[in-house]
């Protein structure tokens, strides 16, 4: 049913036979020259020139003025929670249609994830969504959100742009500030990704990067917190490097912190990932054009495309497929002759762990469940 699409795709990425993975990395610039020369430097931990350079980089790109490096995304997560204070307790509003990391991270801070539903054309927390929700079940005292029906204070909000695909991410600002809930932005999967011009995961209080293996960039594991308010970056260094007081030689903490720094071996290789960041996205986003092209007036399989006024990464290309009996067919039969496919991600709230955490009605998300399927992505070299 799909051989013209599977035939296709083996032409984009000039492989007549082999097997085409999802999205796998791309290593043609200096990766082995810097990270040789972090090994010659004997700085392979978390002190060294590259953890410094990185999160330079990193301003320069987004636009934030400040970075800091942390090991993997997860726990840039986490980080920024504790950060943004909090605490056991607490819910924190996310989407349910979201990978795991998000409402794990929620979890080691022992506060509740509170899933609200995405926009069907971001697949990202919807604004309008959220502020009906809250005004249905919360409450303010003093100052802050509470969820009447549980008695729990809401703390923050954290969306996630899906695939690299920006939410509608200005009036989630607004629906934050009118209920004095702080803004996190899990833009794990959106670097180089923009929405009216600003870089994702600048909007929020804090915004949180990934750069792991599958990424646009990677760095084999990695991470990034970026803020605009000093203290808080500074806060985030001090935490992530065991809460230690700077002293040339002397072992002193005075908090709870966490081993959370990115090694200088890995940001190495971020760098050097890190240059070829322009190509990379011009790559993919003529990718999404090519199938855009190519699915014109198939009814059947719908390519997911950036909303107005948004700028993707495109690091996932996604379709939309008619029903989940469809979805299926779609995954059998493209795996099966060699084509990676996966479905999105089982909705949080249908996790064990997560069963019986508040949530709103979820109908978007629940569609989109049944529906979406990633096809391969990578850039074409």
């Amino acid at each position: 049913m799909y051989e013209s699409l599977i035939k296709h795709i083996r032409h984009l990425f000039n492989t007549p036979t082999e097997f085409i993975p999802l999205h796998e990395p791309r290593f043609i610039g200096n990766e082995k020259k810097y990270v040789m020369d972090a090994i010659d430097s004997t700085f392979v931990s978390s002190v060294g020139k590259y953890v410094d350079q990185f999160e330079e980089m990193m301003c320069e790109i987004t636009g934030a003025k400040y970075a800091i490096a942390i090991v993997n995304g997860t726990n840039a997560l986490h980080l920024s929670m504790v950060l943004a204070g909090v605490e056991p307790g607490d819910e924190v509003i996310t989407q349910s249609l979201t990978f795991i990391a998000t409402a794990n991270a929620i979890s080691y801070c022992q506060a509740t994830s509170h899933f609200v539903d995405v926009d069907k054309e971001t697949m990202g927390l919807s604004p309008t969504l959220l502020d009906a929700h809250l005004q249905e079940i919360s409450e303010m005292r003093n100052g802050e959100c509470f969820n009447k029906n549980t008695n729990k204070r809401i703390k923050a909000c954290v969306p996630m742009h899906t695939f690299g695909l920006p939410l509608y991410i200005d009036g989630l600002v607004k629906v934050c500030d009118k209920y004095n809930i702080t803004l996190i932005e899990d833009a794990a999967e959106s670097l180089g990704s923009y929405y009216k011009g600003q870089h994702t995961g600048t909007f929020g209080k804090l915004g949180t990067f990934s750069f792991n293996g599958n990424k646009t960039v990677t760095s084999g594991g990695g991470g990034a917190i970026i803020t605009d308010d000093e203290e808080l970056a500074k806060r985030a260094k001090y935490l992530s490097t065991q809460a230690k007081i700077p002293h040339k030689w002397e072992y002193k903490h005075d908090a709870i912190g966490y081993n959370y720094r990115m090694p200088n071996l890995n940001a190495a290789l971020a760098c050097a990932q890190l240059e070829q960041l322009d190509f990379y996205i011009k790559n993919k986003r003529e990718l999404n054009d090519n199938y855009a092209q190519f699915l014109v007036g198939n009814g059947d399989v719908k390519l997911v495309q950036e909303v107005k006024n948004a700028k993707s990464n495109y690091w996932l290309n996604a379709v939309i497929l008619k029903d989940k009996s469809e979805r299926d067919n779609f995954l059998e039969e493209l795996n099966s002759k060699g084509v990676m496919t996966r479905p999105i991600w089982a909705l949080m709230n249908h996790l064990e762990m997560f069963k019986d955490c508040p949530k709103s009605d979820l109908s978007n998300s629940e569609w989109l469940e049944d529906r979406v399927v990633n096809i391969p992505s990578s850039v074409r070299i």
